[in-house]
Parts: structure tokens; sequence; C-alpha cells
């Protein structure tokens, strides 16, 4: 049976390596992102996906892409949060102040990973289908062991007992949800320019089974969990790290 699929940050990394493994199950795909050019360039290699441009830190963006889905899909399958990053392709801080510089770089990382995941999750939420609907957010291995600055780290952290309630509230539905958690993934736009070899590997040497992790590892997870085999999986936290962090 074809479902609906919606998955933001759909035009690279996770996010599309994902779209391409549902569209090969014949399933419809609607990739959302801030990018129209890059969006496009994605669609070609995912047969039959929709795209829609929006900023989705943005309510009024929001209820636009809400629109758009209830037109074209009307009941939403499977949901999926792939936006966010940790501000390595966005502007520095124009100001010097370092408290300035603090402010800006929490509210960025808030407003990627955890507001946008937070709208669209609100205002998607009543089209999940009932029963059998999944929603599924991108967490990180940041979350368990911080980010550096902390910024990162703590928006993917927040998304955790977002997610608990959210499976508390919609479970009655049949609707799970669940997190996924990836450790370092090559072959994505996260690390902008900043992921030098010395860098590159040591994250794969604190893996058990030494490699880096690649977009297709988190989108057979998210695929899974959005399985009738993973019906009764709800509420957890699915770590895809190659052993980078244990189990919690």
């Amino acid at each position: 049976m074809t479902r609906n699929v919606v998955i933001s940050g759909g035009g690279t990394g996770i996010g599309l390596a994902a779209a391409r493994v549902f569209a090969a199950d014949g399933d419809r795909v609607l990739l959302l992102g801030r990018r129209a050019e890059v969006l496009e360039k994605a669609r070609a290699g995912v047969p039959g996906a929709l795209t829609f441009a929006a900023d989705l830190g943005e309510p009024a963006e929001v209820r636009r892409v809400e629109r758009f889905v209830a037109d074209e899909f009307g009941t939403v399958d499977v949901l999926i949060h792939s936006a966010g990053g940790a501000g390595y392709l966005e502007p520095a801080a124009e100001s010097e102040d370092p408290l300035e510089q603090v402010a800006y770089d929490w509210n960025l990382n808030f407003r990627q990973n955890t507001l946008t995941a937070a709208l669209l999750t609100e205002a998607l939420k009543d089209r999940l289908a009932d029963p059998g609907g999944r929603l599924l957010f991108l967490s990180s291995i940041a979350a368990y062991r911080g980010s550096g600055s902390g910024a990162y780290a703590a928006a993917k952290a927040a998304l955790h007992p977002y997610a608990h309630d959210l499976a508390r509230q919609l479970g009655p539905r049949g609707v799970t949800v669940n997190v996924v958690a990836p450790g370092y993934i090559e072959d994505t736009e996260f690390f902008g320019g900043t992921m030098t070899e010395e860098r590159r590997a040591l994250r794969i040497a604190e893996t058990s089974n030494g490699r880096a992790g690649t977009p297709g590892d988190v989108a057979a997870t998210l695929h899974w969990l959005a399985s009738a085999g993973a019906a009764h999986v709800t509420s957890q936290i699915i770590q895809v790290n190659g052993g980078a962090e244990r189990g919690h």
C-alpha cells in the first residue's frame, strides 16, 4: 500500500537518503527544505517526489506547508524530521561581544533543530494516519556527550522528552513516535568544510566497527521504524553510531 511520507531536510544527506528508500517502496514522498534549487535537484533522484520550499522555523511558513499537505496528501503516514544542523553553513554572528555570540549560537541551534521539528509536528500531527502513523525525529550522539559549545547538543537533546510526551499523547491513536540519534555520518553537508582528516580519524576510531556511518545506515533505521514490524516500538531513542556511544 502506497504511503504518504513527509521529510524535512529532504534535499540532502540523511533526509534525501530516507526519501530514496521510501520511494523505492512505492511510497509518495514530499521533500521539505529552505532551498528550492536543492530540492529540485534532489527530486530528480526520488521517483514521484513532490517538493515544497519553506523556512520551518517560521509559523507562517509552516502553515503554508500544512495547507499544501492537506491539498496533496490529506493523511500523512510517515513524518520524518531531518532538518537541522550545528550552524556550520550559517553566517557567523555579526557582533564581537562574547555574550551576543553565545545568544546567536544558541538561538540558531534551537531554531534549526528544535523549533522546526516542533512547529511541523504540531501542524501535521492531527493528519498522521490513525492507526499506523509514524513520527520520527533525528537527534545526535551529541545529545549524550555534548557538542563543544553545548548549543547543538542541547537543541537535539530537547527532542527526546518532546518525543516521549508525543508518544504518550498519540499512542492511543496507534501512532508511534521514535528518535534516531546518529553518530559521525559522512557524505552530508553537516560539517561544511570543518571536518579535517585528523578529526575524521578520531571519530572513526571511536567506533567498534572501524568505519564512518553513511546516510543509508540512518535511512534504513528510519525505514524499519516506519514499518509494520516496528508497530510496538515507540518512545525510544535508537542510536546509529557504530558503537561510538553505548546504549542508554
